[in-house]
């Protein structure tokens, strides 16, 4: 048994966890895979790929600490080959990533559109197609993904679902920090005061889920939002992107919450997007 585990890299205990995870659908005698690559297609031309923390010297140790099997650490022309290659270029934006020669990728159309499918334009359609081409690469039987990134696993498990590949999903829990902090890489930007406000995103699903549970009734979602927009806005440095009620299964959004209805929210701490999310 292969179990496999897709990682952009910069790994901190979350991705630990993942890694356990695998081992133990795998057993002492399966194998696991770790993938560390920073995918440049699902980074919009504005977002951070050019400064996303790097550190593969460190990340190999961790894997080797932790009994990984084997790495796959592969270089964008290897991923995105094409007649003429692949190369970053420079624009008015910033480094952005040139596919010249390469134009097939992976979409699926309807868990993709709300949520960070409509903030960050494309963004799904980069990790359908990096993760559609790393499950062929590695041929896994097992793939795991952390809750974290909730709407990403649900997308995930409906591309393998759709396109028949031969392989379970499993997702994880959500690793924190001892403040609640959902743990990131991104966390490495929050310096200074900003890292105490980072978690805010944790307080608000806190005062959403108490509110949610001594309700006699469904809450509609409206008001709801509205306090987590005061939450957020009490903070200095954070600027409320998104919060979003749905179906945890269908990701369909909810106009009345209730025990059972997911929550999800995205937060800018500075410059610093973060994301979070609990079942109610």
């Amino acid at each position: 048994c292969i179990g496999f585990v897709p990682t952009m890299g910069y790994l901190h205990a979350g991705h630990l966890s993942l890694l356990r995870a695998a081992r133990r659908r795998g057993g002492k005698a399966g194998k696991v895979v770790v993938s560390i690559y920073v995918n440049p297609t699902q980074f919009g031309p504005k977002e951070d790929f050019p400064s996303y923390p790097r550190d593969l010297k460190r990340d190999l140790n961790l894997c080797r600490t932790e009994g990984v099997d084997a790495v796959f650490a592969p270089r964008d022309k290897e991923m995105y080959p094409g007649k003429t290659g692949s190369r970053r270029c420079e624009s008015a934006d910033g480094p952005r990533f040139d596919k010249r020669g390469y134009s097939t990728y992976v979409v699926e159309e309807q868990l993709s559109q709300g949520m960070e499918g409509a903030a960050r334009p494309g963004h799904f359609r980069g990790v359908t197609t990096v993760v559609a081409k790393l499950f062929n690469i590695v041929l896994p039987d097992v793939a795991v993904f952390g809750a974290k990134d909730w709407q990403q696993a649900a997308i995930i498990k409906r591309m393998v679902a759709d396109l028949n590949f031969p392989l379970k999903i499993v997702v994880a829990p959500i690793v924190r920090e001892p403040d609640g902090v959902a743990m990131s890489s991104r966390n490495k930007y929050l310096v200074g005061n900003l890292r105490p406000q980072a978690a805010v995103l944790r307080r608000s699903i806190q005062v959403v889920r108490q509110t949610v549970a001594i309700a006699k009734k469904p809450v509609f979602a409206p008001k709801l939002k509205a306090r987590v927009r005061q939450i957020v806005k009490a903070a200095p440095a954070a600027r409320l992107d998104y919060v979003e009620f749905f179906d945890p299964e269908t990701l369909k959004p909810a106009t009345k919450v209730a025990h059972g209805t997911h929550m999800a929210l995205a937060v800018f701490i500075g410059k610093t997007r973060l994301i979070d999310n609990s079942w109610l």
